[in-house]
């Protein structure tokens, strides 16, 4: 397949506007009730038709703090179809791989896309191994690691659990809308020990820090009248974690929405309505026009969470590999007007309703 007709196949995979079911076809679709197991389910689901590991974290050294993320994504251009030839593409993969740096005034971006074989790359199941080319997330004996090559900069990093895993929705079942065909299986790992070290320009620099992991992966997920996401997932300074996320209207509106809490005593779940999101600062992108909220207030039940970002230019323009373009940025979070925990916030949909 040639480079051109295989992302043609990618953009049309990575996220389904809801209006082929997984039932019609041939991908296994995502039901409750299942449960999660592990480690096996840390590996890939080559039955579902796409699916994605995405790690997102903020490092510290002597200087500025940085952001970083790592997401695979796989994607299956068809079921099982019996071609036994190894150029049949099977599977499609993807990784994006960013740097936030406040010196720098905006991202540092890197992306690939390669079909699954011939040693090139590979999304195992099992367990957490992943890879296209040398860039690679893995499972080793205690945690997981993570390498990524790029011209300007690398990310050498080992990623090790404190936490067991933060089930999404209802054990791990997780809706995006009213439709339940419309959901994903999906869980979270918080608070990761990271440390390692990253090359920015040449300067190597060794580095410590937090991250968050998350697994997803389903057959049909973007509801049709849904333009894009928003989304969180937060490592707050107690030790709690909570991830939140927006299916959105064209209108701005939410069409609908989930939150998920885990204190060191419970773990709560947010339904649509107890979920507010609310825009309180704007920022223009000069590259490709999109307008976006990099600054948001949360309602989450009871709890009050406002967003900074750690800078307003933090946009990957992925057209080459997904077709999107999308905010990806680290951001603070501030509870009663004080800094209360780090993570990430994802804003698509806001250069165009999300049709890959």
């Amino acid at each position: 397949m040639r480079r051109r007709e295989c992302l043609k196949t990618v953009l049309s995979l990575i996220v389904l506007p809801g209006t082929v079911r997984a039932a019609q076809s041939g991908f296994a679709p995502v039901v409750p009730g299942r449960v999660l197991r592990f480690p096996e389910d840390e590996g890939s689901h080559p039955d579902f038709r796409t699916e994605w590991w995405y790690v997102t974290g903020w490092l510290d050294d002597a200087g500025e703090p940085l952001g970083f993320q790592v997401t695979f994504f796989r994607a299956r251009p068809h079921p099982a179809s019996g071609n036994p030839s190894r150029f049949d593409p099977h599977d499609i993969l993807i990784v994006h791989a960013a740097v936030s740096e406040r010196a720098h005034g905006r991202l540092r971006l890197v992306q690939r896309a390669a079909r699954a074989g011939f040693g090139l790359a590979q999304a195992l199941t099992g367990r957490v191994a992943v890879h296209i080319d040398e860039a690679y997330l893995r499972a080793g004996a205690n945690g997981y690691a993570t390498r990524i090559e790029a011209d300007d900069f690398s990310l050498d990093l080992q990623l090790d659990p404190t936490q067991p895993p933060l089930l999404q929705g209802e054990g791990g079942f997780s809706r995006k809308g009213p439709r339940p065909e419309s959901a994903s299986h999906y869980y979270s790992l918080p608070h990761l020990r990271v440390g390692g070290q990253v090359r920015i320009e040449g300067r190597t620099r060794n580095v410590r820090g937090s991250a968050w992991l998350d697994h997803e992966w389903a057959s049909e997920y973007l509801a049709a009248q849904a333009v894009g996401w928003d989304w969180i997932g937060i490592n707050l300074h107690d030790g709690s974690a909570l991830m939140a996320f927006r299916m959105r209207t064209r209108d701005g509106g939410t069409f609908w929405a989930a939150a998920t809490l885990r204190t060191a005593r419970e773990r709560h779940t947010f339904a649509p309505g107890e979920v507010v999101w609310t825009p309180k600062r704007t920022w223009r992108s000069p590259r490709t026009g999109a307008t976006y909220p990099v600054a948001m207030a949360l309602r989450i039940g009871d709890l009050r969470v406002e967003l900074a970002p750690m800078m307003d230019d933090q946009e990957n323009d992925a057209r080459i590999t997904t077709g999107a373009v999308y905010w990806e940025g680290a951001v603070t979070a501030l509870i009663g007007g004080q800094p209360s925990g780090r993570g990430y916030m994802e804003l698509t949909g806001y250069a165009g309703k999300l049709e890959l």
